[in-house]
């Protein structure tokens, strides 16, 4: 049975034998401290280029009209393309895989409250824009714009963050009147998520922007959101059948290369996501070989621990001792030793990652030009994870510590006295 005797038989054995306690300890400790922090470092650069992709829906496609450099069945190259109604119909009558399409009218404007003001982007957008880029109402923070406000050509205006700041200081935005240019808006909403670079943008109902700005009812930009496309390849030939399609509507060349600018962020998404599963990989090697190598260093210790003991184990067999306590004895000190290194290892791994990421947050909170990117985010483990390394070396000890002890114990105690 387990007793007090054999715990202290068991400390009295590990402080004589303090170098090889150690020794053992740092193995198990080492090899769960490399794997923590190799798999925290995978996460957190995978986790910090996915918040990137999350400031807008990851299925996203969306095209900017160029100038044409190419001639086209007559007509002159150097043409300027500007979209209008009809491209947006083009899409989505010709695209299946494409839906929630909004034109985007983007100028730079004036922006006044009382006796503050600013020079800021003013996007004219429909209602789908929000769930596009992934637009953020925290409560009380008003709403997007919406079909009726498109119907009305309602004057009405939804800010970032940014601006409420610089504009309303310390009061709230929403309900007040603000002026864009010479027209008045109400604000209705205040979106808290945070722009790339900039000083935020004002988003007003798409026809209201085409009457104030765009007489000639012609735009620059237009995005919508893609279903459907999982692979690589269907993204490239979504690309193509977008590019063929504006090429027949706008009258440009399909090979001209500066008439129309596309960015799809869902190929973008699939390329990246292949990346970090081979650099998940990767680094899911390497610290399983480093746990392989803790593994091979507790083995080989608790080896030779039980051989410089065979003696031992002679004389206690000599004076009554049974099999069974010696090899209880051994096995729960090779237990005690890696489950105790084990946790310590555990502790700092968790404990570096922990610290990387509060100073990271610290960093970024502090930071007054902060623009929201990372590139390292959270660079966390699942517990799951730790607590099967660890136990896995557990176990790794206490087979190491077994097998020799097993062969040991079976030695008439007189031919294990006489080992050296």
């Amino acid at each position: 049975m387990f007793t007090i005797n054999t715990i202290q038989e068991i400390i009295a054995s590990l402080k004589h034998n303090k170098l090889r306690t150690v020794l053992t300890g740092l193995s198990v400790s080492w090899g769960i401290f490399i794997l923590i922090v190799l798999l925290g470092a995978g996460n957190g650069l995978k986790n910090g280029v996915s918040s990137n992709f999350s400031r807008r829906a990851t299925n996203t496609v969306q095209m900017w009209s160029g100038t044409s450099s190419l001639p086209y069945k007559g007509l002159k190259s150097g043409r300027s393309l500007d979209f209008s109604d009809k491209q947006i119909t083009a899409v989505d009558e010709n695209l299946v895989e494409s839906a929630n399409q909004t034109g985007i009218i983007d100028k730079q404007s004036t922006i006044t409250y009382n006796d503050e003001f600013g020079n800021f982007s003013v996007k004219g957008v429909n209602p789908y824009y929000e769930g596009i880029f992934n637009l953020v109402f925290e409560p009380n923070e008003g709403r997007f714009i919406n079909e009726l406000d498109l119907t009305n050509n309602s004057k009405v205006i939804v800010i970032d963050k940014k601006i409420e700041d610089v504009l309303f200081k310390d009061e709230s935005a929403i309900g007040k009147y603000l002026k864009v240019g010479d027209v008045m808006f109400k604000v209705v909403g205040v979106n808290s998520k945070k722009e790339q670079w900039g000083d935020g943008n004002a988003y007003i109902p798409f026809t209201t922007a085409q009457l104030i700005y765009n007489p000639d009812r012609k735009f620059r930009s237009i995005a919508m959101t893609v279903n459907n496309l999982k692979t690589k390849e269907a993204n490239d030939e979504f690309n193509d059948e977008l590019k063929g399609t504006m090429s027949k509507s706008l009258r440009f060349d399909p090979n001209d290369t500066q008439a129309l600018w596309l960015r799809n962020s869902q190929k973008d998404y699939i390329e990246t996501m292949k990346i970090f599963a081979g650099i998940t990989l990767f680094v899911s090697i390497i610290g399983i070989f480093t746990l392989i190598a803790g593994i091979v260093g507790v083995s080989n210790i608790m080896l030779v621990s039980v051989k410089e003991r065979t003696r031992e184990i002679g004389i206690r067999k000599a004076i009554g001792a049974p099999p069974a306590a010696i090899l209880r004895s051994i096995i729960i000190e090779s237990i005690l030793i890696t489950t105790t290194f084990g946790y310590i290892g555990m502790v700092l791994g968790v404990g570096l990652t922990e610290l990387i990421n509060f100073m990271m947050v610290q960093s970024a909170a502090q930071s007054a030009s902060d623009t929201g990117m990372s590139v390292f985010k959270d660079p966390t483990v699942q517990l799951s994870y730790v607590l099967i390394s660890t136990g896995i070396l557990i176990v790794a000890g206490v087979i190491a510590g077994y097998m020799p002890a097993r062969r040991a114990v079976r030695i008439k105690p007189i031919e294990a006295m006489r080992e050296e």
